[in-house]
């Protein structure tokens, strides 16, 4: 009976792992047409219009790369997808009782966003780390940028750069000024509450940081 559950149980993983690679392969050249948080916010918020544009990342402004990565991820051309300084910081801030802040990397948040659901389970968190590991191996940096770029929330409703820039400053995502980026790069921490034009006091402050950051990191190369 024990041999017959393990079996069972082996041919149920077997094909789960599977599963999740042919959508890794998949998605290494398709674009990610429905995430399962846009599923969740329709759920949610019924009213709210779902609004998302795929566009490849040549279509996506310099600078609005390099305003993310300078925000999110300053090391993500140079890790495997994990920062393991920043989670150990993020670790010991948290056995001291102090706000729990996160450690995720842009690769993590691609994982998380096209893959699985929000939350903070072991469960999730684990097959975070999992998918992270996955398109680590299979896509190219450029290509989980690009994934990135066009999957994550960047306001209510607002779904990847395309929209956010329509949305927000009346252009296409490959216009954006350096400013402007900066500005969407800005609200990302929290894209439902906050705004991105007009800007309150705090994105400004925000803003201008990250685009001391943009200059302080210079050009960046993906390939």
């Amino acid at each position: 009976m024990i041999k017959k559950l393990f079996k069972i149980v082996f041919k149920l993983l077997l094909r789960l792992f599977l599963f999740s690679l042919l959508l890794v392969l998949l998605f290494k050249w398709v674009p990610v047409p429905f995430t399962p948080l846009m599923g969740l916010r329709a759920l949610e918020y019924s009213e709210e219009e779902i609004r998302h544009e795929w566009v490849s990342i040549e279509a996506v402004s310099p600078h609005l790369q390099l305003a993310v990565i300078a925000s999110e991820d300053q090391d993500f051309v140079k890790h495997n997808g994990f920062d393991y300084k920043a989670i150990k910081e993020a670790i010991e801030e948290n056995q001291q009782g102090k706000r729990l802040r996160g450690a995720s990397t842009i690769s993590q948040q691609t994982a998380k966003n096209v893959f699985l659901w929000p939350g903070r389970s072991w469960l999730r968190k684990g097959l975070e780390v999992y998918f992270t590991f996955l398109i680590e191996v299979f896509w190219s940096k450029e290509r989980i940028l690009e994934v990135y770029l066009n999957s994550i929330e960047m306001g209510r409703g607002i779904y990847g750069a395309e929209v956010a820039s329509q949305s927000w400053f009346g252009k296409s995502a490959a216009d954006l000024l350096p400013s402007e980026a900066a500005a969407i790069a800005a609200i990302l921490p929290n894209p439902r509450e906050y705004s991105a034009n007009p800007a309150s006091s705090y994105i400004e402050q925000r803003k201008s940081w990250i685009i001391r950051q943009m200059k302080n990191y210079g050009t960046f190369s993906l390939n």
